[in-house]
């Protein structure tokens, strides 16, 4: 079946993931780069098949020279790396979507700044850190946003923590 045209960000994570599955390959970013993926920024690659999550790895700081370098490094990883899921097998990519969220650098925030449908949340408390996307399917509420980023985190309800909040550029 022929592949619809696609955008460009989930399009490098498609490649990057059947590129490595099939043959443990990492591929380059598009060359020239495309202006928007040359700056630097922090990236969340979510592979989905059939409705549900099988991968989800994220940087909320860039850790690569550019965001295609960072799409790339995210979906090898959100294909392999992620504890929740057995890796992706070749027979499986066919059956996979992709989205790729690009983030603003995160700010500080109070609880009252939240609004889940506009920001995604980070909490800390010392070394534990919890994030959570922006706009998730049956995330309506700050305080519902922040108690699965805290558990994720591994951080009691009662411990005082720091926010941020940054924004998401959604690609699908």
């Amino acid at each position: 079946m022929a592949r619809e045209a696609h955008d460009p960000y989930v399009e490098l994570a498609r490649e990057a993931v059947e590129a490595y599955v099939r043959e443990g390959r990492t591929v380059t970013p598009f060359d020239p780069l495309p202006a928007e993926m040359a700056r630097r920024s922090g990236t969340f690659v979510s592979l989905k098949k059939g409705g549900a999550l099988r991968g989800c790895i994220g940087t909320f700081l860039p850790t690569e020279a550019n965001v295609a370098r960072e799409v790339i490094s995210n979906a090898i990883k959100s294909a392999t790396g992620d504890p929740r899921f057995p890796p992706v097998e070749e027979k499986e990519l066919a059956l996979l979507v992709y989205s790729v969220d690009v983030l603003s650098e995160p700010a500080a925030c109070q609880e009252e700044d939240l609004d889940p449908k506009c920001y995604g949340v980070i909490v800390e408390r010392g070394w534990r850190c919890g994030l959570l996307l922006p706009d998730l399917e049956g995330v309506n509420t700050a305080a519902e946003q922040l108690a699965i980023a805290r558990a994720k985190a591994g951080i009691h309800p009662s411990e005082p923590v720091r926010l941020y909040r940054f924004t998401v550029e959604r690609h699908a």
